[in-house]
């Protein structure tokens, strides 16, 4: 190749990167954001759920208040992964409460640790009955199909406090089949992961 193209075709590669990041990189808009947060649910759920997005200083805002019993969050623009969930409204006070955490400063296990502790001392309360948990875990949200590119699904049930014991499932994982995460905590639930 004569070194005139060589340094043509390398110019338009690197001209060319920046901008297809920046297309990759743009905000979604609201109606985005909301058509890739119910993503994970079943079908028959999505156009009922509440959408919460992620608003200025780490605030979350309702961007669609629905009248079903999901809750969705959408992306988080400053993480590095495209990550959706959406969970019963009786986990509102728990999740809201984490999130609340985060936002003054505490990080890890001692959000859990705080909930915990709340929880045991009647100041968060857990929802009675078991409560699902839909998530999405991906590389991006492809605008062109409006869904989340390799995207990984996962499944929770939460039944607070469960055991290996009370509900007859493991409490280790076990390949292709459901188990126990945290037991005996309020942040007991089932998992489910497609492909078990």
């Amino acid at each position: 190749m004569p070194r005139t193209s060589t340094l043509l075709a390398v110019t338009l590669i690197l001209t060319a990167a920046p901008l297809a990041q920046a297309q990759t990189a743009a905000p979604l808009t609201k109606d985005q954001l909301i058509q890739s947060a119910v993503l994970p649910l079943p079908e028959e759920l999505r156009p009922a759920a509440t959408v919460l997005g992620h608003g200025t200083a780490g605030t979350m805002e309702t961007l669609r208040k629905g009248t079903g019993s999901m809750i969705c969050l959408a992306d988080d623009p400053t993480s590095a992964a495209f990550h959706v969930a959406c969970y019963h409204r009786s986990m509102e006070p728990f999740m809201a409460r984490g999130r609340a955490l985060r936002a003054e400063g505490v990080a890890g296990a001692q959000v859990d640790t705080v909930r915990f502790a709340e929880v045991a001392a009647g100041q968060l309360p857990m929802p009675t009955a078991p409560a699902s948990l839909y998530s999405i875990t991906g590389d991006g949200y492809d605008l062109a199909t409006g869904e989340i590119t390799s995207g990984r699904r996962l499944y929770v049930v939460y039944i607070p406090f469960a055991t290996p014991e009370s509900t007859g499932l493991p409490g280790l994982p076990v390949a292709g089949a459901p188990w126990i995460m945290f037991p005996g905590t309020p942040k007991a639930h089932i998992m489910f992961i497609p492909g078990m």
